[in-house]
């Protein structure tokens, strides 16, 4: 439930920030005309701010493959931990007991990560967009280092 909260936020962050992002995107068209055509004091040519990165730039192809590796950590974390006789807290255990639809879930996770940075990329949030990668690594591999500490659960026998 709180994975799912978790994205859900970025999401609506990722929608909130989409009408104003026509307005600082043509405010920022503004700037750039206007500054191609300065020039300095001493007569030479001003440069053009510099050039937006691309989506898939190295950063982000980093980025994205820790987001993919910590979603495979806690894949395989939380089976280790239901192995183990826990409980999983934020999905059924019936979902879990189904490795192709939780594979398929962790697999959206990552996925949707990528559509909120692209989002975030798109509408000019660059510095959101990185950090939604940062904080999904993160929380990611918060929760598969919990679930590797928890202790086995030993199932009580009656005499």
């Amino acid at each position: 439930m709180q994975k799912i909260r978790f994205l859900g936020l970025l999401m609506v962050l990722a929608c909130a920030g989409a009408g104003t992002a026509r307005a600082q995107e043509a405010a920022k068209q503004e700037t750039r005309r206007a500054t191609e055509g300065a020039v300095t004091s001493s007569g030479t040519p001003q440069e053009s701010p510099s050039v937006e990165h691309h989506f898939l730039d190295k950063e982000n192809r980093w980025l994205f493959a820790g987001v993919g590796a910590a979603r495979t950590l806690d894949y395989f974390s939380t089976l280790n931990m239901r192995r183990r006789g826990r409980q999983e807290i934020f999905l059924n255990n019936d979902v879990v007991g189904n490795h192709p639809a939780f594979a398929a879930i962790e697999a959206a996770a990552a996925g949707t990560s990528i559509g909120a940075s692209y989002l975030f990329h798109r509408y000019g949030h660059h510095k959101l967009q990185r950090w939604t990668s940062f904080v999904h690594i993160g929380l990611a591999t918060t929760g598969a280092v919990r679930n590797y500490c928890l202790k086995t659960a030993h199932s009580k026998t009656t005499p």
